[in-house]
Formats: C-alpha cells, structure tokens, sequence
C-alpha cells in the first residue's frame, strides 16, 4: 500500500496534511450517509404534498432506501477487500451523489422511490469500506483514535443533523433540497480522494456470488419484514411471511460460508469472544437508541405541537453533546481499557432511557432534553473503543468486511428495535384510548394515550441497552484490558505502519 503521509517523526499522534484531508473525506461521506437516512423522514409531509403521493408511496421513500442499504452492506464491504476500497468507495459516493441529483428532479413518486433505492445501494458500498480506510490510512495508536472519533462522531450526530436540515429545507427551501444539498459535497469529496486516500492492502480470492445472494436476499427480506410490522402487525402474512424466509435464507447462507473456500462472511471473525460480543453489542445499542429519536420526534410534533423545522432545532443540543463524548473517548480509549469505556456509556445510556422514559404528555422540552443528554452521551462514550475493538485483530485484507458486519448489526438492531417497540407504543396507545368512554377521546385523552405509548417503549428500550451493559460486561469485558494507545492494541503491537500494526494484530482467529 501506499504508506501513511503527514504524520512528522515523533507526532504520529497529530492529523495534518494529506491524513487531515483523508479525514475530512471520510467524515464529509460517512455523516451524508448517515443523515440521508433521517433527513428525509422529517420532510416526508412536504414530499407527499409535492409529488401528490399516496400514503404507500411516501412508505417506499423509507423503504427503497433501507432495503438496498441494509441488503447490500456485507457485498459492498467484501468488495472493498477484493477490488480496492478507495475504488469501491469511489463508486459508492459516486452512485450516491447521483442519485441525490436524479432524485432532487423527481417528477413523481416511482422516480423518488427508484433514486432513493439507488441511493442504498451507493451507501452499502462507501459505509463500510469508509471505515475500512481509517485502519488503512491511519496508524494505529492516538492518530487512529482521534481519526476514529471523528468518523463515530460523524456517525452518531448524523440522525440529530438530519432532522435539523430536513426541518430547514422542508420550511424554508423545499424538499428537493434535501437531495440537491448531497451533490456539490459529493463532487468535491470526489475529486479530493485520489489525492488524499491510499488503497490498503486486498484480499486474494474471488468474489463469492453464491453467498452474496443468499445474503442479500436474506437481507432484503429481513429489513421488508421489519420495516412493515409497523403498519401491518406481526401476525400478517406480509410480516411474518418474509421474516421466515430471511430465517431460512441465512442458515442456508452460514452453511455455505462454512464450506466454500471464498467465503464472503469468513466465519473465523467470529471466533474472537470479544469482537463477536461487540457485533451483538452494536446490535442492542442500536435496537435501544434508534427508537429514542424517532419516539421523541414525533413526541415533540404530535404532543408539543412543534413545526419540523422547530423539531430538527430541538436536536441540536444532542448533535453537541455527542461530539464532546466521542472526542472525549478518542482521548480516553489510549488510557482506560476499552470495556470500561463501553460498559460505561452503555449502562449510562440505560440510565439516560429509563430517565426518559418518565414523559409525560405535560413534560416541557427541559424535561425531555436532560435525559436525552444523558443517553447520547453515553452512546458517544462507547462508540469510538465499538469501532475499535471490532476491527481489533483482523487482517488488513478483511477488514472491509469486518467493518459491513458491524455495520449491519447497527442496521439490523435499528430496525429490529424500532419495529418491535413501535407495535409495543401503538398498542399501548390503542388500549389506553379502548378504555376509555365513548365521547371521552379529547385531544388531551389522545396526548396522554399517546405519550403513555412512547414512555412504555422508552422503558423497554432501557431495558435492551442494560442487556446490552450485560454484554459489554460479561461477554466483551471479561478478561480483555486492551487498550488502543500506540503499540497497545494487542500483543506485539508497535506504532509502525497501519499495515504493519494490523499484520500484528491478525494472528489466528
């Protein structure tokens, strides 16, 4: 590979020159990727009046979008390893940026749903091998932490961000906006990444096309499944009949990759306790987390009464906060071990849900801020050592890979959680309001059942983050004292190349 630049003898810990514009590249890409996937919901009314949608068209804005995406991820970080993830990178910012393009010119629905759909497929593809290329580019040690910092930054602010500029485009530039903004940031990153970024090491082997479709398609069934119990309920064919189907997909698929000798999923990533324990632990954080936004958006717009525009604003506190506790944890994580950092803000997160979860349909916006705080916080402790210990002892050529894993584990956990504690909410709601008497159902009556609904599934969203604390504790921290300071990431660690790192990190699996 192309060695490391801009790091001086004696302070590799600092960014500057070609690793600082290697870092705004991979930040610039991975906070578009992640906004596109909530500033869109806020502007949803602006869209259906715009385009005169039905309202299973304005589902499918949504949906396109997380079916390509989530289906996609594990082939999109596998290619990185095989053919270049500069390349591969490329590519996806490449589609992605087009797509906002196509889909800001939209003339009708089936336009909007198709771009947004592509848009899945450039995010599949830039996500994982974006993370990819900071274990490439940056040596391990303080520089990697900070420049893993900025990416988890990047990556928990980009759903607070999202609702602010859905809210400012939405109000006062119109929705197609929301599109159009991706594609001069998406040119410029284009044109700065031949120059910024080195390609890394690659896999040897080929692309294992069995197990992509048996992935994909498992994957496309499994986020359908999901993102539809909302609206039909788990016992609808439409429900439970894909989420079968994406069951016995994916067993067919672990077998497979059990036996081919080019497997896209190496099973041996797996074999690490502390890496597979971090892979569920990002599946319970964000099956916790991702609900808290969507359950207090709607909290602020329904029962408060706020405009999205005042809605996306009410976040911005939140978008702060992160940034602190993840800059705060690319600092800590070179001096603390990284299961306390974990186990820490998860079980902080844990506290900030329970606190939440005592809203009331009377609560001010103070009142729900201030545990909010507390849970994002948190979420900002553990996501820089997540990162970290996920792609901790794997070999440079798999690492793209290894990145899609914990990537879809956060996809999947957010669309589990969200699923199942959005039934949970509008079936609380429903039985509150069935129990009262006819002629009772006042605006306040539906604000109280409603809020009542939201508190209940915030309280079990505490209770998914604790047995995520559980996780962190007993299956990640249990005899693991790493620390990811500069030859400290694991046994006969130097604070050499990234390559030369990682080839001392990828003993056997």
């Amino acid at each position: 590979m192309t060695p490391t630049t801009g790091q001086a003898p004696g302070g590799a810990d600092r960014i500057r020159g070609r690793l600082l514009l290697a870092l705004v590249i991979i930040c610039a890409t991975q906070l578009m990727m992640v906004l596109d996937g909530t500033i869109v919901t806020v502007a949803l009314p602006a869209i259906q009046r715009g385009l005169d949608l039905s309202t299973t068209d304005l589902v499918w804005v949504t949906t396109a979008y997380g079916l390509t995406y989530g289906g996609l991820l594990l082939i999109g970080g596998r290619a990185g390893d095989l053919f270049g993830r500069r390349r591969v990178f490329t590519f996806g910012l490449g589609v992605f940026t087009a797509a906002s393009l196509l889909g800001g010119l939209a003339p009708d629905g089936t336009w909007l749903i198709v771009a947004r759909a592509a848009q899945g497929i450039g995010s599949a593809a830039a996500s994982p091998t974006a993370l990819a290329l900071i274990m490439s580019n940056f040596a391990a040690g303080r520089s990697r932490n900070k420049a893993m910092g900025a990416y988890a930054a990047m990556s928990s602010v980009g759903g607070a961000l999202g609702q602010i500029a859905g809210g400012l485009f939405a109000d006062l530039a119109g929705w197609r906006w929301i599109m159009f903004v991706n594609v001069p940031i998406g040119v410029a990153v284009l044109l700065l990444v031949p120059r910024a970024l080195s390609e890394g090491e690659r896999a040897k082997g080929r692309l294992d096309t069995q197990g992509a479709a048996l992935a994909t398609a498992a994957m496309f069934l499994m986020v359908y499944g999901l993102t539809s119990a909302s609206t039909h309920g788990w016992g609808d064919w439409i429900v439970a009949g894909p989420l079968l189907a994406a069951c016995v997909m994916f067993a067919v698929f672990l077998l497979w990759e059990a036996r081919t000798p080019h497997a896209m999923l190496p099973l041996r990533l797996f074999t690490d306790r502390a890496r597979a324990g971090v892979y569920g632990l990002a599946f319970l954080v964000a099956g916790s987390t991702f609900g808290s936004f969507f359950f207090i958006t709607l909290f602020f717009q329904n029962v408060l009464g706020y405009t999205p525009l005042q809605t996306g604003l009410s976040f911005l506190p939140i978008a702060g906060v992160v940034v602190v506790a993840t800059q705060l944890s690319s600092r800590l994580v070179s001096r603390v071990q990284a299961r306390f950092l974990l186990s820490g803000g998860v079980l902080m997160g844990a506290v900030g849900l329970v606190w939440l979860s005592g809203i009331t349909a009377d609560s001010s916006y103070l009142a729900v801020l201030a545990p909010l705080l507390v849970l994002w916080f948190g979420m900002g402790l553990c996501m820089v050592p997540m990162a970290l210990m996920a792609l901790a002892k794997v070999a440079p050529a798999e690492s793209g890979i290894a990145a899609a894993v914990l990537n879809t584990g956060q996809q999947m956990g957010g669309a589990v959680g969200l699923a199942g504690l959005a039934t949970l909410a509008v079936t609380v709601t429903r039985d509150d309001l069935a129990s009262r008497p006819a002629g009772g159902l006042s605006e306040r009556a539906v604000a109280v059942a409603t809020t009542h609904g939201y508190s209940q599934a915030l309280l079990l969203s505490a209770g998914i983050a604790v047995l995520g604390f559980l996780v962190a504790v007993l299956v990640v921290g249990i005899g693991n004292r790493t620390r990811f300071g500069a030859g400290e990431d694991g046994p006969g660690m130097s604070s050499k190349t990234p390559d030369a790192n990682l080839d001392a990190l990828s003993g056997p699996d």
